[in-house]
């Protein structure tokens, strides 16, 4: 278990001030945000490699940041997506002129936070691109390859995109090449026993001490198959099998292996089960190039492994070959060129103008004054957020225990953090209800990150666009924001009703809440019938099986039990019906 902790809620702030102070020759932190960078900045004229994802993985994302690697990582909360306003300050920061590159695993959160992060930096004139990373093979069928997690592999992606932007490659080269390297890397891991949270004394999962389970993610998660405890040897022929199973067309037989720990498996262990996979690759014909045996990426303190295999050719091998140098990697000699006092001065000065700049125009922005009216409804969404603050607090632990099921057991806390961000945003009574509403929505996406953050953040900013800060919002206008709230929940998240997801609750909730509106009930009562309707709707949710997020590859576990993103918005919908109960105004 984890035992080294102040406030469990900010593990992760503790733990990157305490990197940066142990690797300062290395790194130093992007200003205003969670993120990390080579120390001294962006290199102008070289493209620019950003990592991340959630913490608890170290030695990825933030320990493999140094010449060689990645230019910079911005870093969420544990198994959490950082936001989409860290992921933007990070990039914003750390273009050097040449483009930027972001690269991290396929998870809905992430994709959705680091893609709207994307769009900003290229509608501001920067060339960002983005390489997802797939090689999970337990977790979709080889012909379904986008729909694949990406785990251990992050590392090889990673390694090959930085090789490439530090050689000097144009940044359509650097993304052709990660993209290569992605498209030839499979993963498969095996758990032994579940990681516990900061604060925690109860693991996400248990494994009986004569199974483990095969096919695991790095969040937290069970793996997809639960299977009778093997041998080193035996193991070593069930990881090898699947993976040379699905080797490409063409490969020559050249590969960059990985064996990764999860984090409390000992080297030891490694060793032994090392020594009964080699063998096997060489009967394969596989030819091992400068193979790695160790932690690269982790998940807490879960007991397991992996084995990667990235089927190499001429333009590959001399990338994975290539010098690094990092806090936790460290490979050949990098030259003096690129090592990390280089440059020092311009990439500092160059990072901190352009976070200046970007504060300076965010300051310039106007902001319409609204009329006392709509700052008296704006009260009311004060006290229906802090309301709703209390009642997830209040089942932090139950979201949690929901969502450990099939993800990795942070929602409740997740929406705790969000709210509480949103309810301090939202303490000022100058501002109208719909400014209020899209301050504490950018506030809840900033600080919440992972999918519940950028979901939130997008339906509280599309009812405050409605709401407006002038006119008392009749029944009517909170029906047309909450329909134009569940329109962008979806486009942003790619999901339908049925997908078990916060829509099979919101869909029934808008719809429920419309019709009693039309029939002439008071916005209250029918917002309070609605958020039963909802209520009701997220029960249902435990027998429908997971076709997006982190649950699809767990779908068989995750039917039986709510989704717990529909469970907690019917908490919050209830919460703001108890509001309304008391008057009337939105």
């Amino acid at each position: 278990m984890t035992r080294l902790y102040n406030d469990p809620a900010r593990f992760k702030d503790d733990m990157v001030e305490g990197f940066l102070a142990a690797y300062s020759r290395y790194v130093e932190r992007v200003p205003d945000t969670s993120g990390v960078m080579r120390a001294g900045g962006p290199r102008p004229g070289k493209v620019s490699v950003i990592v991340g994802g959630g913490s608890g993985h170290y030695p990825a994302f933030c320990g493999l940041v140094g010449p060689g690697l990645a230019d910079g990582a911005v870093i969420g909360d544990i198994f959490t997506s950082p936001s989409t306003q860290q992921a933007y300050r990070v990039g914003k920061a750390l273009d050097g002129g040449a483009g930027v590159l972001f690269s991290y695993g396929n998870y809905a959160g992430d994709v959705m936070n680091f893609g709207l992060a994307e769009q900003r930096l290229r509608d501001e004139g920067i060339d960002c691109r983005t390489v997802l990373v797939t090689d999970d093979i337990a977790s979709a069928p080889s012909d379904k390859p986008e729909k694949r997690r990406g785990i251990a592999g992050d590392f090889v992606v990673f390694k090959v995109a930085g090789a490439a932007a530090e050689r000097g490659d144009s940044i359509d080269e650097v993304e052709r090449l990660a993209r290569k390297a992605n498209d030839l890397t499979r993963t498969i891991g095996v758990a032994f026993a579940g990681c516990t949270f900061p604060g925690k004394d109860e693991p996400l999962f248990r494994v009986d001490p004569t199974k483990m389970e095969l096919g695991l993610g790095i969040h937290g998660e069970p793996g997809v198959r639960t299977t009778d405890r093997l041998s080193a040897a035996e193991l070593a022929g069930e990881l090898v099998s699947a993976l040379l199973a699905e080797r490409p067309d063409g490969a020559d037989g050249r590969a960059a292996v990985i064996l990764n720990g999860l984090g409390a498996t000992k080297y030891e262990e490694l060793f032994v089960l090392w020594k009964d996979v080699v063998p096997r690759l060489r009967e394969a014909g596989v030819e091992l190039i400068l193979p790695e045996v160790g932690e690269l990426v982790t998940s807490l303190d879960m007991a397991g492994c992996s084995l990667t295999i990235c089927w190499l050719d001429d333009e590959l091998t001399p990338l994975w070959e290539a010098p690094a140098d990092t806090p936790a990697f460290r490979r050949g000699s990098v030259s003096s060129a690129f090592s990390t006092g280089a440059g020092a001065s311009t990439g500092s000065a160059t990072s901190t103008a352009a976070v200046r700049a970007a504060r300076e125009r965010q300051a310039e922005r106007r902001v319409e004054e609204a009329s006392p009216q709509s700052r008296e409804v704006a009260a009311t969404v004060r006290r229906a957020l802090d309301r709703m603050l209390e009642v997830i607090r209040e089942n932090e632990a139950r979201l949690g225990e929901i969502d450990a099921i099939a993800g990795d057991g942070d929602h409740g806390r997740g929406m705790v953090r969000g709210l509480t961000a949103a309810c301090g945003a939202a303490n000022n009574s100058t501002l109208g209800a719909g400014q209020t509403l899209r301050a504490a929505g950018e506030a809840w996406a900033d600080s919440g990150g992972g999918s519940s953050g950028v979901l939130w953040g997008a339906l509280l900013q599309a009812i405050g666009r409605v709401i407006g800060d002038q006119e008392v919002p009749d029944a009517r206008t909170v029906v047309a924001a909450l329909r134009e709230a569940t329109d962008a929940v979806t486009r942003l998240g790619g999901a339908n009703v049925g997908d078990k997801t916060l829509l099979d609750a919101l869909v029934p909730f808008v719809t429920t809440l419309d019709e009693r509106v039309a029939a002439g009930e008071a916005l209250g009562a029918a917002w309070r019938r609605a958020a039963e309707e909802a209520t009701a709707a997220a029960e249902r949710t435990r027998e429908l099986v997971p076709k997006v997020g982190r649950a699809r590859p767990l779908a068989d576990k995750s039917v039986g039990n709510p989704d717990p993103g529909a469970v907690s918005l019917a908490l919050c919908l209830t919460a703001v019906g108890e509001v309304l109960s008391g008057g009337e105004q939105a």
